[in-house]
């Protein structure tokens, strides 16, 4: 039996994914699709507990439901309908976003339209209009940074994401950055480890990763490195609970070095070690991933 394939008794579990326009929802209700859901594009926001009904009614057990953000004033009710529809299903919301530069030159490589855009507004201002109506809906599950993603890495990233959706609990992610490619907008707690030895000096590790065996030796050589890991370590574990008590899903936990590909991606890979036999646990490696 496929892991997202829920028991004959089990309730309805519905995945719905909103977010700005071009950050990536068709590609993700795809992944969806193909993993055995059945999907609606662009539905209208007031539709979406008729249409549950429906499905229930029909015997669905995977639905994915991508919510229409251009009528921008029925938007509003969305988190009061999550949280109705939470006391009957199991849903998982999933909110899709990226930097203003990155959705400005999607939309141009396209040449597609903005759904808000007319004659009177800018690709620019439309975008931030829709981010400032949208920003009630971001805290209702899991945020999704898609800027700079290629199609496979968010199609990778989001098919985690379901597989994941299938454990209790809180989801522990760790994710790995460069901070010359700006802090990730899905980031909950974000540390900085530029101040620790960086292996790009030297000459036979610049071509690695953190996930190689010289570059995990180089810098587990240094005290300070040892030591801030386990001061990061003991900080999550330290205040973990306090996000679980407050019925958070996710929290993504970011680790930013000066271009994402060494300490960075070490200290993420050691953190979702030391966690992954206590919470359900992602990783993510950004930079690595454009």
């Amino acid at each position: 039996m496929n892991q997202n394939t829920p028991a004959a008794n089990s309730p309805l579990q519905l995945v719905l994914i909103s977010g700005l326009s071009g950050s990536g929802k068709s590609i993700a209700l795809n992944v969806l699709e193909d993993a055995g859901y059945f999907c609606v594009d662009n539905l209208p926001t007031p539709l979406l507990p008729q249409l549950v009904s429906q499905l229930r009614q029909e015997g669905r057990k995977l639905v994915a439901v991508a919510a229409d953000s251009r009528a921008l004033s029925s938007v509003t009710a969305l988190p009061q309908m999550v949280q109705a529809l939470r006391n009957n299903i199991d849903l998982r919301f999933i909110f899709l976003e990226a930097r203003q530069d990155t959705l400005i030159q999607r939309f141009s490589e396209t040449r597609r339209r903005h759904p808000l855009a007319n004659e009177g507004i800018t690709l620019e201002e439309a975008i931030t209009q829709e981010r400032e109506a949208l920003a009630e809906l971001v805290g209702l599950g899991h945020r999704l940074d898609t800027s700079d993603l290629k199609p496979a890495a968010l199609r990778a990233w989001v098919k985690n994401l379901v597989d994941q959706s299938a454990h209790a609990g809180i989801t522990l992610l760790f994710e790995s950055f460069g901070f010359k490619h700006g802090i990730p907008l899905d980031a909950d707690l974000v540390f900085d480890v530029r101040s620790l030895p960086n292996p790009h000096y030297d000459i036979h590790l610049r071509p690695l990763t953190g996930k190689d065996a010289a570059v995990v030796s180089f810098l587990e050589s240094q005290p300070e490195v040892l030591r801030m890991r386990e001061d990061i370590r003991r900080f999550v574990a330290d205040w973990l609970p306090s996000f679980i008590r407050d019925n958070r899903s996710y929290l993504t936990v970011a680790i930013g070095c000066t271009g994402g590909q060494h300490r960075s991606v070490y200290f993420t890979e050691w953190l979702a070690e030391q966690f992954k036999d206590s919470v359900n646990v992602l990783k993510r490696h950004r930079s690595l991933a454009q």
